[in-house]
Formats: structure tokens, C-alpha cells, sequence
């Protein structure tokens, strides 16, 4: 158990006698009743069996932030680091701002945030590898750092930045609520270490000392409706209409006087200058996610084409499944596929342990993605060797049967496997990204490409293609008219909504112009292209250079593009300072060799970096 001081002072003491029964989002405080299995269990703090004598250990307790009288001091920061013994480039709580007006009306509002043990944690539902619990102590979530393979994917989902990558580890940590303080009647280390009486803790909707509100919003605090927070607010002292961050990104909060919150709106800190930031685009951190996709929505379009329009009679393809060629289009889908579940893997922290992916199968959508694109590899080694074994033993009926029925098993995975590809993506705290344009991007990407690797193939081994050609091309053409599509009404729907998304589509128009602008002009040069080789084909040594030049047209838009989608993405997170949790200088310390200096709290992503000898290690 954690050792109380004899000198502890008593506003570091817990102080709740009672409680309501529900919160104001309609669920029961208590996190227990009176005779539940869940109830007098050790939490294990530091292997002690012990178990707190906490008379509310069964409710849930929540931050209670008092922004006036925040003075940004960092010594909540500080104390969490200290106790938890967090690196210098992480931190479970934060301190960020928003500020408004100018010279002599000036108005800044901290904000200090950690985790809010949230009553609905999308990070707990999205982790495949189930390193979050949410516990009846206390309501607190909290997450295993050791199972944790280093996905991220709950900081994609988490509205507030609570769960912390770590670059250099490869794996998640983030705030634990100071369990083992509350165990003994402590408050968290934050709270007691607040200088100006803005933090307090407690069972959630007890209103504490000194504290007037109970807000569940404030100007910077992403919705509340996404996760439920366990976090209350104060902020009684009038604001400007408008509050910016200090940080880089292009967003501003602007007050609506009927509803009496504040929405986030785009703020063109960039104003409309075009720049090209190709290494930033092309070289990035989620690069290994834009090969992924690109790679495995490719395979599974040209598995599907092949497939159906074997069984639905269509001459040009079914002549092809009856082809020596199905042995070098299938050997070429496996190595696209391969390649891509390699470079996901890698860009793991700890790719060691990629077999974890698959534990959260009830609630995660990236388990039921990797689930569904596994099955569909394995099918299509199956299928593939099948079709091998009837190029030597044709006629062979158990080998048709045997491959019909591995086909239609491996299509319904790659269904699965692609919807599930969509639904993870489909987030609110990445408004940019929760559009049915994700879909029609995905599907599109698919068609256009699985298409395309079909008649390169077909072209490169001397098949005809005076039938096959035509219709290749139609559904190229097809997938690029969807996807064109999808992007005029995204686009649309971003200008309405006037959020986070739109503040991506701006910085698509601005720090990411010239390459939007390229993929634009490709992607509509390539429709005409695709029609036109459509009606009218591709004849002798001019129309094989002028397909080599459109498959790379079209292989470039489509790079581009995805790259794109994971580049101009903005969460819905706490504002920064001008240094601390500000991406703009964080980029700026990477590429300028100020990142050496760990007090400035920036580390470069090396977790990527995987060392073959963790294999010999338990797992």
C-alpha cells in the first residue's frame, strides 16, 4: 500500500460522506452493489494483496478543474511525472491554454487535463489488445503498458490525448488516477500538488469546497457526448466571443450565447498561402498504414473481380481463371498483400507481439480487421495453391469444388475485412475522417486498383486484351467516378459542419496545397483516361506506353491521396502551449536538432526501429 506521511496535509485527504445516485448522464455512481463478485478484490498496487479501506471505493470519482484560479503553474504536471515517473517527452496530464482579445482586454483560460475515466471509453472498445480495463474502484481505466503491442489506436479515438505513445518504448501509458493514493484516502498527485485550488477530486457531481459549477464543457474541451467524461468544470469569469490556441493548429473556439458553450471553427493561422510539404506527406509517420491499405484493398478488389466474374459468367474473366495466368496473378497477390501486412506490422511498437491484435474481437475494430484481412490471406494462399494444382492436374473435380467453396470463405473475409478497414476509421474525435467518404474512398480504392493490377498483369503476359482491356478499364473508371464523388460531397459537408474536419480541409488548401491540387488533376485526368481506353482501347507500341503512363498516373493519385487522408487529419484534443504539446514545434525540434535536448520534451519516433533480438525475450 502507498505510505501516507505523517505530515500529509488535510487538503490532500479525500472528503466525500455521500453521494448521488446518478450522474447527469443517467448512469449510477455507485460501480458496484452490495454483494457483487466485483467487489472486495485486491487491485494488486506493487503486489500487495491489501485492499483500501476507502468507504466510496464502489463509486465513481472524477476531476473536478476550477479554470479560475488556474495560474499555470505546471505543478500538477510536475508532481504526476514525478510520482508516475513519466519520461520527458510524455505527460498524463497536461496544461494547455486558449486565449482571447487583445491589449487591455486580454483574456487567457488554462486548462489542465489528464484522463477523465470516462463513463463510455472508446479507448478501452478500440484497443485490440484489451490492455484497458475500466474497474469498479473507483470507476478508473486504467491500462497495462506490457500488453500494449503499440498500435495507437487508442490515441486516435480519445477525444482528450489521454493514452501517451511512446516513441522510443513502442508501447501506451497514460493516467491511472493515482489508484494507489485513493486506496488510502489520498487525492491524486496532481490535485494535491495544485497551488491555486483549480484541481479537486472526488465521486463524481459532489460539488467541492470553494466551487460554484458543474460544467461538463469549456472553451478547448472536446464534446463531452463522445465518451461521457468524468470531469467537471468551472469558468465563471466572462470570455471573449472568439478564443484561440497558441499552438499550430488552425482552430479557434467561438461562443454560442443560446447553447452556452463554445464550438471550434477554422482559424487560418496560415491564411491562403500554398505550400508543397512533400516530405512531410510522403515520409510520414503513418506512411506504413497508406502502403497497408493501398496494398490490401488492392488484392482484395482483384481477388473479387476475378472471382465473381468467374462465377457470373463473364467471358474475358473467366477465360482468364482458365488461364496459365491466374499462376503469376495469384503469386502477384500475395506478395502485394504479404508486403503490406509486413510494413502494418512493423510500424507496430512492438511488432514482436502482433498475434495480440486479436484479443478484443467483441468491441475493437481493428481486431475484426486484422481478423477478417488474415482470414483473407489465408485463403488466398489456399485458393492460389489450389489454382496451381489445376494448371498440372486439370480435370481434377475435387480440386474446382474444393477451390469454389475456399473462394466464397476467402470473399466473405475480405468483405469483413475491408468494412471493419472502414469502420476504425470512422471516429469522432478525427471528424475529418467520420464521413461516408471513408468508404468511398476505401471501396473505390479497391475497384480501381484491383482492376489495374489485372490488366497489367494480363498485359505484361501477353494475354489479349481486345476484350478484357475494355472492361478493366470500365471499372477503373468506375472506382475513380466514386471516389471523385465522395470527395465533392466530403468537402461540402465539411464547409456546414465548420470543425475540426473543416480545419483539415484547410490545411489541405494551404500547408498541403500543390500535392491536393496534383491528386486532383490526376485523379480527374485519369477518369478521362479510363473511359477512353474503355470505348476506344490501347493498340500497338504507343498504347503500351501510354498504359505504362497511365498505370503510373494512377498509381501516384492513389499514393497521394491516401497519404493525404492520414496527413491533414485533426483530433479533437486539448489546445498546447507555445512548446509543450504544440505539433507545429515539435516538427520544428525534429528537423532542426532540437529534440536532442530532452528538457524541451520532444523525442524522435524510433519505435519503429525493431530489434530481432526481442524475439529471444518472453512475449
Amino acid at each position: 500500500m502507498f505510505k501516507v506521511r505523517k505530515n500529509e496535509p488535510e487538503y490532500a485527504f479525500l472528503s466525500d460522506t455521500d453521494s448521488l445516485s446518478h450522474n447527469r448522464y443517467g448512469h449510477k455512481i455507485e460501480t458496484a452493489p452490495e454483494g457483487s463478485t466485483l467487489r472486495d478484490q485486491s487491485l494488486n498496487i506493487n503486489n500487495d494483496q491489501g485492499i483500501g479501506e476507502n468507504p466510496n471505493r464502489y463509486k465513481q470519482h472524477g476531476f473536478f478543474f476550477n479554470a479560475d484560479n488556474c495560474i499555470a503553474c505546471h505543478a500538477c504536471e510536475t508532481a504526476c511525472s514525478e510520482k508516475n515517473d513519466v519520461p520527458a517527452h510524455l505527460a498524463f496530464r497536461s496544461v494547455g491554454f486558449v486565449e482571447g482579445g487583445t491589449y487591455p482586454t486580454y483574456q487567457r483560460i488554462n486548462i489542465s487535463l489528464a484522463c477523465n475515466h470516462c463513463d463510455d471509453p472508446v479507448c478501452l472498445k478500440g484497443c485490440p489488445t484489451r490492455a484497458y480495463t475500466k474497474f469498479a474502484e473507483y470507476g478508473a481505466v486504467l491500462q497495462d503498458p506490457d500488453i500494449c503491442f503499440g498500435c495507437g489506436y487508442c490515441t486516435w479515438v480519445c477525444p482528450y490525448n489521454a493514452p501517451q505513445l511512446d516513441p522510443v518504448k513502442g508501447e501506451v501509458s497514460k493516467c491511472n488516477m493515482c489508484v494507489d493514493r485513493l486506496e488510502v484516502g489520498l487525492k491524486p498527485a496532481c490535485v494535491s500538488a495544485c497551488l491555486g485550488n483549480a484541481l479537486d477530486f472526488g465521486v463524481i457531481e459532489n460539488l467541492p469546497e470553494g466551487q460554484e459549477q458543474l460544467k461538463t464543457s469549456i472553451p478547448g474541451f472536446p464534446d463531452p457526448d463522445i465518451t461521457q467524461p468524468n470531469i467537471r468544470f468551472q469558468q465563471t469569469k466572462s470570455t471573449q466571443r472568439e478564443m484561440t490556441r497558441s499552438d499550430a493548429m488552425p482552430i479557434k473556439y467561438h461562443r454560442q450565447d443560446e447553447q452556452d458553450l463554445f464550438v471550434p471553427v477554422v482559424d487560418e493561422k496560415f491564411d491562403r498561402e500554398r505550400h508543397a510539404n512533400w516530405r512531410k506527406l510522403l515520409f510520414s509517420h503513418e506512411s506504413s498504414h497508406t502502403l497497408f491499405t493501398l496494398c490490401t484493398q488492392a488484392v482484395m478488389g482483384t481477388f473479387m473481380i476475378l472471382v465473381l466474374g468467374n462465377w457470373l459468367g463473364i467471358s474475358p474473366l473467366s477465360s482468364l481463371m482458365h488461364s496459365a495466368l491466374r499462376v503469376p496473378l495469384f503469386a502477384l497477390m500475395i506478395g502485394i498483400i504479404g508486403f503490406g501486412l509486413f510494413k502494418l506490422n512493423m510500424h507496430l511498437g512492438k511488432p514482436h507481439r502482433f498475434y495480440r491484435g486479436f484479443n478484443n474481437l467483441r468491441h475493437s475494430p481493428v481486431s475484426r480487421e486484422i481478423a477478417g484481412v488474415s482470414g483473407f490471406f489465408g485463403g488466398l494462399l489456399g485458393v492460389g495453391f489450389l489454382q496451381i494444382l489445376d494448371v498440372y492436374q486439370q480435370g481434377q473435380g475435387w480440386i474446382t469444388v474444393s477451390s469454389n467453396v475456399l473462394a466464397s470463405l476467402t470473399l466473405l473475409s475480405g468483405i469483413l475485412g475491408l468494412y471493419y478497414m472502414i469502420r476504425l476509421y470512422r471516429i469522432p474525435a478525427r471528424p475529418y475522417w467520420d464521413h461516408w467518404q471513408t468508404a468511398s474512398a476505401f471501396i473505390a480504392s479497391s475497384i480501381s486498383l484491383g482492376a489495374l493490377t489485372i490488366a497489367v498483369i494480363a498485359a505484361l503476359f501477353g494475354q489479349p486484351l481486345e476484350f478484357l482491356l475494355p472492361l478493366l478499364a470500365g471499372l477503373i473508371a468506375a472506382g475513380l467516378i466514386l471516389e471523385a464523388t465522395g470527395h465533392v460531397f466530403h468537402g461540402r459537408a465539411l464547409a456546414r459542419k465548420g470543425d475540426e474536419g473543416a480545419a483539415s480541409y484547410y490545411l489541405q488548401a494551404t500547408k498541403f496545397a500543390y500535392p491536393w491540387l496534383i491528386r486532383n488533376g490526376l485523379l480527374g485526368a485519369n477518369i478521362v483516361a479510363a473511359l477512353t481506353i474503355s470505348l476506344s482501347g490501347l493498340q500497338g507500341l504507343s498504347g503500351a506506353f501510354l498504359g505504362g503512363v497511365f498505370t503510373l498516373s494512377l498509381l501516384c493519385c492513389s499514393f497521394i491521396g491516401r497519404s493525404l487522408f492520414y496527413a491533414i487529419v485533426i483530433p479533437t484534443t486539448l489546445p498546447g502551449a507555445f512548446f509543450w504539446k504544440n505539433q507545429g514545434f515539435v516538427e520544428h525540434a525534429r528537423e532542426s536538432g532540437l529534440a536532442d535536448m530532452p528538457q524541451l520534451g520532444v523525442s524522435y519516433e524510433r519505435h519503429h526501429r525493431f530489434d530481432w533480438r526481442d524475439l529471444l525475450k518472453t512475449t
